[in-house]
């Protein structure tokens, strides 16, 4: 099976991307393999167009390269852009390796506790505004999607809160991680209250506390560490 279907919202171009993306990331088509691009359009019953503007997708991502003699052939993993919010998104499939986790949850640590400590510091009206949007998101969500989406729209904000835009950018990085993990913890542990510790960290920054504001994200991070090693049993 291919995995392309006609007629479907992703579009033909999208779902041949995420395909060869798939194939790649899970090393069905290894680092270093040749690609043999008549015999790859032949499988996935796709025009050679098709299959020829999808590798130059993968090629920005930094999944593939051409050379003369040698052809189209899969990059080393170094050379892979880990960062890039599809690629982030296609690692968090329903085989997600809890190295990933891992990786996320390291990145969150570094980054989410000085996050709030700025965020206490320089958050404006209209920043504080978007935390509390999300806590009652949060809050009044009735399934798992919504209670997904608003994690994420509480730690965007936060990130927006610190004033700084290169931290900014990160919720590339923090967006599509969480969402995947927030899928994978939810199946675990539907009924899990995120709202106080997620509130306690919402109260420093108001209070312009930076010093309660890390606290409280750590501690809330430390509850994420126990959701992953609820994960991690489990595979």
């Amino acid at each position: 099976m291919t995995g392309i279907q006609r007629g479907v919202s992703r579009g033909l171009h999208g779902q041949i991307v995420e395909v060869m993306a798939r194939r790649i990331l899970s090393g069905r088509i290894p680092e270093g393999a040749t690609i043999n691009v008549p015999d790859l359009q032949a499988d996935l019953g796709v025009s050679l167009t098709a299959v020829r503007e999808a590798l130059k997708v993968l090629t920005a991502k930094g999944l593939v390269d051409a050379r003369q003699k040698r052809g189209t052939f899969v990059r080393p993993r170094s050379d892979w852009n880990l960062l890039d919010a599809d690629m982030i998104r296609w690692h968090f499939d329903d085989d997600v390796r809890p190295e990933l986790l891992e990786e996320l949850h390291e990145v969150r640590g570094i980054v989410e506790p000085a996050a709030a400590r700025l965020a206490a510091v320089r958050a404006s009206a209209a920043q504080l505004n978007a935390l509390d949007e999300a806590l009652a998101a949060m809050s009044a969500a009735t399934d798992d999607l919504a209670a997904a989406a608003a994690d994420v729209a509480f730690h965007k904000a936060l990130l927006a809160a610190t004033g700084n835009e290169l931290l900014t950018k990160l919720e590339i990085v923090i967006e599509t991680g969480l969402a995947g993990r927030d899928r994978l913890v939810h199946k675990l542990n539907p009924s899990d209250d995120p709202v106080p510790s997620h509130a306690r960290v919402v109260d420093a920054v108001r209070a312009h506390d930076p010093e309660g504001a890390e606290l409280a994200m750590r501690e809330l991070l430390a509850k994420a560490a126990e959701d992953l090693s609820a994960i991690r049993s489990r595979k």
